[in-house]
């Protein structure tokens, strides 16, 4: 007994300490979980808002739309199925009102489906104030104007005006916003104060709160006027944005703690009464407490197993993170020894960011996820697959018996991610970069290993994507020398004594005389000799240097330009130079300082430029354009050429790429493309210069359908400036002297022949 009573107060004191400590831990759990659920669920309710003014803006912003409504009487099936009744089969908007510009309805759409606009009046006590300070009468809303603004990163348009909050409307709750319907451009004139409103709700009690339900995995979720939570259920207040509460979101939490206390629960309850009730079998109950100790330790073993396991792995895809990667790397190159066949792969997805910008970053966490999946079931148990981070993954296969079975895996990676991902209906389609670094012929330690399969996924990227490379030591010498051609480019720029400009002629067709010399950058390297500008260019807009090498030349251009007056100074632009938001400024304070005359000065920009559509590139180019210099649009067909950009940049000169003149008289195509290009310049007012005119036939073919300039070997190859002065006479006699009677197409394959081989002789 002396022993029993100890035993059974110690027994005792730690059962109620146990107790404690679980009660503590299931009410610690059980309130992250709430707090994590109120925070989604508040933060995906206010969200609503800004997406209600993202969808608004994709009809509100639009020059069809406005004219659309210009029109009397109005078009409704136009109506319904570009604004209301696509509204709301696309995004589930329940109601689309459209107001003139004395806030009169003219369209009303109620869940789809159109209907009388005196509906409108119905809700117009509710919204007057809201509508008012919209129009900028601020003394008599309750909101005021932007009281509660949308978040600026949810819209893409500078021009979008509108107002959006949260209120009680017909006594439900909603996410309501109006956005004044504008053109999307200056060559659309609106009046200021004549806009139409387009008026969008969203209520949150219908089809929101069932979306809402379904991707957050909330039970019973619903809204209710007042708090009434039935039992094991919480509610969030919702207020509207002038602070007044409209009612309550009740669902039932997930509780993990309470869970797992009603699993154990009745077998402690158990212990209990055994303990205190029979102490005579003490011994019986000694032993099954020590059964339950056990398993409680094996349930913290769990936990902690989980906690490690979130530590060292992805939380989106479930694949070992970066952390975990390097340490099972580093134990499979210690194990397999310094021979031990291997090889490390660096993956990298191309065009996701697209995917992201066009569909949400929810789609691209639903191919990440998936592409995980598709590599994780084309690998074997043994191979390590890990998410980088981003789009970024990295493998290792073990047990390789060469470099044919690298090809072959890389291979079916390649064919796995062209198969189209399926997101919410619709499809995303991706590709993936892929380098290779093999072992022990790369090197035997993990951080050589990467480095040189990130040089391999480089070159795979620069060499087109959608493609895989092994890594070779050429490729890490590439890299060496591409670094030292960096500092010595640097270098160059500060001095500028080892770059140079030259000039290649531009020929106006009609008068038969040189009109314009185009400037190329040239440098002659002190030990290199002449380097390539396709060799320092794209390193110079890697490394940022290409801002600086853009402005030297135009400099250099802007002095020659006052030697020859009379002549147009051409200067190329890259895209790269555009991301900076004061270029425009730059380049006409550059040509200000040197006294020329912007309108003897030309920029070429290249067909990337116009496929990126930013702001910044159209604003620059306007503001170029308005400063009086000239857009050329390089290299035209050999992209993504659209009428769209045309009308979208406006510019002043197309010049026609070499490889289609080239092939003049070779290619029905090449002839073809050529005459369909002059004949849309010609129907837009544009200029249009052929480059790379290498022959007699080319030229006589490229003047009757209509080309205003060429440029080519056939005239001149590039030139330093001081041998421009000596060719502007020559040339100008050539040209003057040339008689009437001159070939036609189809040219020989012979003549072209040697065309080509002077071209290279030059």
């Amino acid at each position: 007994m002396r022993v029993l009573l100890p035993v059974a107060a110690s027994t005792a004191a730690a059962l109620v300490l146990a107790a404690l400590a679980l009660l503590w831990a299931v009410r610690q759990s059980d309130q992250i979980s709430m707090e994590r659920q109120q925070r989604t669920t508040e933060r995906r309710i206010r969200a609503i808002v800004g997406e209600l003014a993202k969808e608004q803006e994709m009809v509100a912003v639009w020059n069809e739309t406005v004219l659309e409504l210009r029109k009397s009487p109005l078009d409704e099936k136009w109506l319904d199925a570009n604004i209301g009744g696509w509204l709301h089969v696309t995004f589930g908007q329940d109601r689309i009102y459209i107001l003139n510009s004395r806030n009169e309805p003219v369209d009303v759409t109620i869940d789809g489906i159109r209907v009388a606009i005196e509906e409108f009046e119905k809700v117009r006590p509710s919204l007057a104030s809201f509508i008012q300070g919209l129009r900028g009468d601020t003394r008599s809303s309750h909101f005021g104007h932007s009281e509660r603004p949308v978040d600026e990163t949810y819209l893409t348009s500078g021009r979008a005006v509108h107002d959006a909050h949260l209120l009680e409307l017909q006594g439900r709750p909603a996410a309501v916003s109006a956005m004044k319907i504008v053109p999307e451009n200056d060559d659309l004139v609106q009046e200021p104060g004549t806009e139409f409103l387009l008026v969008s709700v969203r209520f949150l009690d219908g089809s929101f709160l069932r979306q809402l339900s379904q991707q957050n995995l909330i039970e019973g979720l619903r809204f209710s006027r007042v708090n009434e939570p039935g039992e094991g259920q919480v509610g969030v207040p919702l207020r509207s944005d002038e602070g007044n509460l409209i009612g309550y979101f009740i669902w039932r939490p997930e509780l993990p703690g309470t869970t797992i206390l009603r699993v154990i629960s009745p077998s402690i309850t158990v212990v209990c009464v055994l303990i205190i009730g029979v102490m005579t079998l003490l011994a019986h109950s000694l032993r099954r407490s020590m059964a339950k100790l056990r398993k409680a330790i094996a349930e913290l073993r769990a936990s902690e197993a989980q906690a490690h396991h979130l530590a060292f792995h992805d939380v989106l895809t479930g694949l070992p993170n970066r952390a975990l990667f390097d340490a099972s790397l580093d134990r499979t190159l210690a194990s397999a020894g310094p021979e031990g066949p291997l090889a490390v792969l660096m993956l990298d997805l191309d065009r996701f960011k697209h995917v992201n910008d066009t569909l949400g970053h929810h789609a691209g966490d639903s191919v990440v996820r998936e592409f995980g999946q598709r590599l994780f079931g084309l690998l074997r148990g043994s191979d390590i697959i890990a998410r980088l981070g981003g789009d970024e993954f990295a493998i290792v296969l073990t047990g390789i018996a060469g470099r044919g079975d690298v090809e072959t895996i890389c291979a079916r990676i390649l064919d796995a991610v062209r198969r189209p991902f399926d997101i919410a209906g619709r499809q995303a389609f991706v590709g993936v970069s892929i380098g290779v670094a093999l072992a022990p012929d790369a090197g035997s330690e993990r951080v050589d290993l990467m480095r040189k399969a990130d040089i391999a996924l480089y070159q795979a990227k620069a060499e087109g994507r959608d493609s895989y490379r092994i890594f070779t030591a050429v490729m890490d010498e590439i890299v060496k020398v591409r670094s030292t051609i960096e500092e010595e480019l640097r270098a160059a720029l500060v001095t500028g004594n080892d770059l140079r400009l030259f000039y290649q002629p531009l020929i106006d067709v009609g008068g038969q005389s040189i009109i314009g010399l185009e400037a190329l950058v040239r440098w002659h390297h002190p030990a290199r000799g002449m380097i390539a500008p396709n060799q320092f260019i794209p390193i110079a807009e890697e490394t940022g240097l290409i801002s600086p090498l853009g402005e030297w030349v135009l400099r250099q251009a802007c002095l020659a330009s006052n030697r020859w007056p009379d002549l147009t100074i051409a200067v190329n632009l890259s895209p790269v130079q555009f991301r900076s938001g004061d270029l425009a400024q730059r380049l006409i304070g550059i040509v200000s300082e040197t006294g020329a005359d912007p309108r003897r000065i030309e920029f070429e920009i290249t067909e990337s430029l116009l496929l990126d559509d930013s702001d910044l590139s159209r604003s620059a180019l306007k503001m170029l354009r308005q400063e009086g210099f000239k857009i050329a649009l390089d290299d035209f067909g050999t992209g993504y050429s659209s009428l769209s950009y045309l009308r979208r940049f406006e510019v002043d000169k197309i010049k026609i790429d070499r490889s289609f003149v080239q092939h003049l008289g070779e290619q029905d195509e090449s002839v073809a493309i050529v005459t369909a290009i002059v004949s849309l310049c010609r129907a837009m007012g544009l200029t249009v210069t052929a480059e790379g005119v290498e022959t007699e036939d080319q030229k006589l073919f490229l003047s009757q359908t209509g080309c205003n300039e060429m440029q080519g070997f056939l005239f001149s190859r590039a030139l330093p400036e001081e041998q421009i002065a000596d060719l502007l006479g020559t040339l100008g006699n050539m040209l003057s002297a040339q008689g009437a009677a001159k070939p036609t197409l189809p040219v020989s394959r012979s003549d072209n022949g040697r065309a080509r081989a002077e071209k290279a002789r030059a």
